[in-house]
């Protein structure tokens, strides 16, 4: 009897140090916090040389981990970009080519978002409990797997649904601290802001300064939110983003001790320009400075008259635009305060250590660049993005990533950093470049825009400080560009169009047009044919042109220098085999495993520097390893 007992203690007590090994590891599972706002360009930081621009608690960020130079955007408008951060796919691939779709209510399809987001994947397969705070921007069908503990608003209203974070913020939470007054009460000078239909008073740039708000209801013009510039009443606490910022801070109190990703979007700052005082008092317009190429007059650019440029010209005026600067990095100022507050509240949780965070936006804001205002084209101000990415103890901290790179990238880096098996997609991990690993990506980045290619460029390429964007069709008769970053940072001369010598510049072009080929190729985009076709130089690029500059795929070995184990990643390409070779020749290792995406294997060498080669009817690069 007694036997049987003392059997049946070691039995609990082996099931409980089973129990505890379990839940422990469950509890060391990496968290994620992806924080994104709208609309900041790559240069909305002072840790990015911004010498105006106060951003303390980003530049913090930034400090703690990577921060990537050379980071674009898929595409230079919300919900396209949105959507390939979440897939991973480029904008042709996951369908989303417009806002409009994305608000349209369709059902999924398998040409409308058909890949699962990040988060759907980390619930549905790995015990992750995702929340989401802020502007979606997506399908609505897309935000299935968050379990937010309010997702309708007083009204009715999802929201995931379009404008739906808007409108919870009103209905749930503002008209209870601060309700709209009504018209007889306004103020003199102030009218409604069309985003939270509260007061605000006007500046110089706004579409409707020196109008009464009678005035304006009576002219039936529906006025767009980048109409709106000036300074808004509601208080500081009650702001959109200070109670997007309480909203996470609250989920991370609750979900501490889970396995969870939060998401905290933030709407600025994306139009309307309108910060509160004391935060527009920190940027005086009288001391902001116009941008260099704010009188280009783009006689050889295709985007002479986009963005309504030639009927907006107070976006063109030197002194008007200091106001839509001041707004703009008062706003941007804002954000990073309660990222601040975000971050101090990981910290005072104890979660720091054990959570990925990233941060980034979907583009950027021209700011008066080139006369325009908004994004929607391929200039450095609207595509060019800030991105950054820390994780103590995976990432060193004060790391400058100088490789190009897209945002389509950060869906295989959140995998790989939360110990994800390879999910399809278009994008590679982050972490080779990261590491300094990675010596094949990085080499060139491709923008989409797949709007009227008889009005627009569809694709821009950066390689080396060299752009290119170009037409997907062969017959548009919209202008080709080229732009040498180094010499013309404010792309300001077109070296290709009409400029009587862009026969100089027939190599570089073809080596964009190549690459830019491949990209396509790589990614199966129906538009290779006319790309292809399309004559960039007075002579038509030739297949053996092509096939001559097609650089040979790439695989990445690590760690390198290794000891006994090391990973191979093929980059989702299809392998058939491993060869490790010494320096000498002879094969030291031959392995025949079929795999796609990550491998770990064993290596029992010798000190040395070694050879690694892939079996694939793809043609890789051979890679040198070090084994300590």
């Amino acid at each position: 009897m007694n036997i049987q007992k003392r059997q049946l203690q070691i039995l609990i007590f082996g099931f409980f140090i089973f129990f505890s090994i379990t839940l422990q590891a469950q509890v060391k599972k990496p968290n994620l916090l992806f924080i994104i706002t709208d609309q900041q360009r790559y240069d909305a930081m002072s840790i990015a040389g911004n010498t105006v621009l106060k951003t303390p608690n980003l530049d913090r960020l930034a400090q703690r981990g990577a921060r990537f130079k050379n980071a674009y955007t898929p595409c230079a408008v919300c919900a396209p970009a949105r959507a390939s951060i979440l897939t991973g796919r480029t904008v042709e691939n996951h369908g989303i080519k417009n806002n409009t779709i994305a608000d349209s209510g369709l059902p999924q399809s398998p040409t409308l978002l058909p890949q699962k987001t990040f988060d759907q994947i980390l619930t549905e397969n790995f015990g992750y409990h995702a929340e989401y705070y802020g502007k979606w921007h997506t399908p609505e069908f897309a935000a299935n797997c968050y379990k937010n503990p309010v997702k309708i608003s007083n009204s009715g209203r999802s929201i995931f649904a379009p404008n739906g974070d808007i409108k919870f913020y009103k209905d749930n939470y503002l008209d209870l601290v601060f309700p709209k007054p009504a018209i007889t009460a306004l103020k003199p000078g102030k009218l409604y802001d069309t985003f939270s239909e509260r007061p605000y008073t006007p500046n110089i740039l706004d579409k409707r300064y020196g109008m009464t708000q009678t005035q304006v209801d009576a002219s039936g013009i529906a006025y767009a939110q980048p109409d709106l510039h000036g300074t808004i009443t509601i208080p500081d606490e009650h702001s959109n983003t200070a109670y997007r910022g309480r909203q996470v801070m609250e989920a991370l109190d609750r979900l501490k001790n889970t396995t969870f990703s939060i998401t905290a979007s933030f709407h600025f700052p994306h139009a309307p320009m309108l910060p509160s005082k004391y935060y527009s008092d920190m940027y005086p317009a009288n001391n902001m400075v116009a941008p260099a190429s704010i009188a280009d007059p783009m006689t050889n650019s295709p985007y002479k008259t986009s963005n309504s440029r030639t009927t907006l010209p107070e976006y063109a005026d030197t002194q008007k635009i200091k106001y839509l600067i001041s707004d703009y990095y008062a706003l941007v100022t804002e954000v990073d305060d309660w990222i601040g507050k975000i971050l101090n509240k990981v910290d005072e949780l104890g979660l720091t250590d054990n959570t990925l965070i990233i941060f980034t936006s979907d583009h950027g804001e021209m700011l008066g660049a080139h006369g325009m205002r908004e994004k929607n084209v391929f200039y450095e101000e609207s595509a060019h993005i800030p991105t950054l990415i820390s994780f103590p103890g995976k990432i060193t901290p004060n790391t400058t990533v100088n490789g190009y790179i897209s945002n389509v990238d950060l869906f295989a880096t959140i995998n790989d950093y939360l110990q994800i098996p390879v999910q399809p997609s278009d994008g590679n991990s982050l972490r080779g470049l990261i590491d300094g690993t990675d010596q094949v990506n990085g080499k060139y980045v491709v923008t989409e825009w797949l709007s009227d290619p008889t009005k627009t460029p569809g694709y821009m390429i950066v390689k080396d400080s060299w752009k290119m964007f170009i037409p997907f069709t062969s017959t548009s008769t919209v202008i080709n560009v080229l732009y040498n970053l180094k010499d013309d940072p404010y792309e300001m001369n077109n070296l290709m169009g009409s400029n009587p010598n862009k026969s100089n510049y027939t190599q570089k072009i073809n080596e964009l047009h190549t690459d830019l080929l491949t990209w396509l190729k790589k990614n199966n985009s129906s538009n290779y044919d006319g790309v292809r076709n399309r004559n960039l130089t007075g002579t038509l690029l030739t297949l053996s042109t092509e096939s001559n500059n097609i650089p040979v795929n790439q695989f990445r070995v690590y760690p390198n220098p290794a000891n006994n184990q090391i990973t191979i990643d093929s980059n989702n390409i299809e392998v058939s085999g491993i060869e490790i070779y010494d320096m000498n020749g002879k094969l030291i290792l031959n392995d025949n495993t079929p795999f796609s995406g990550l491998k770990k294997i064993n290596i029992e060498l010798t000190s040395g520097t070694y050879l690694v080669k892939l079996k694939s009817g793809f043609n890789f690069s051979p890679q040198k390893l070090i084994v300590k």
